[in-house]
């Protein structure tokens, strides 16, 4: 008798390499988003899409608070066409990063989504900052 997890068998090899190298060019996760940041290696552009209150109680070190609501053509005028956006919100149980990546492809961005999200980042070990970074949407508005 098959366990809960072979009950359903696997995807045949040549399928499961097509859906998770797909899915790679979706999301990336916070291991690979901190280790490009702390090498200085950050070819992309980090946004928070959280509520300005959770951005300021703690946040990726380095993102730019950018609720997903503000994400218009105006406010990415200052990058690249083809710069590529990784967003992230509270974690798995939100989904503002989903609604986001909609807004930055409909807008013809390149768009990832760092999955596990803030709480993801903790889980991994690493530090939340405080506070509003420079370039946070707010100070993008002057207020």
């Amino acid at each position: 008798m098959p366990s809960y997890v072979t009950d359903t068998p696997a995807a045949p090899a040549p399928e499961a390499l097509s859906h998770f190298s797909k899915k790679l060019a979706y999301e990336t996760d916070c291991w690979d988003v901190h280790h490009a940041l702390s090498q200085g290696d950050a070819d992309f552009v980090l946004f928070d899409v959280r509520s300005v209150e959770a951005y300021a109680e703690g946040h990726v070190p380095g993102a730019t608070h950018m609720p997903h609501g503000k994400l218009i053509a105006s406010k990415l005028a200052a990058w690249p066409q083809d710069m590529t956006f990784v967003v992230y919100c509270a974690g798995p149980h939100c989904n503002g990063a989903d609604k986001a990546a909609v807004r930055l492809a409909k807008l013809g961005r390149p768009v990832k989504i760092m999955i596990g999200g803030a709480i993801g980042w903790l889980d991994e070990g690493f530090r939340h900052a405080n506070g509003m970074e420079p370039g946070s949407v707010l100070e993008l508005e002057g207020a």
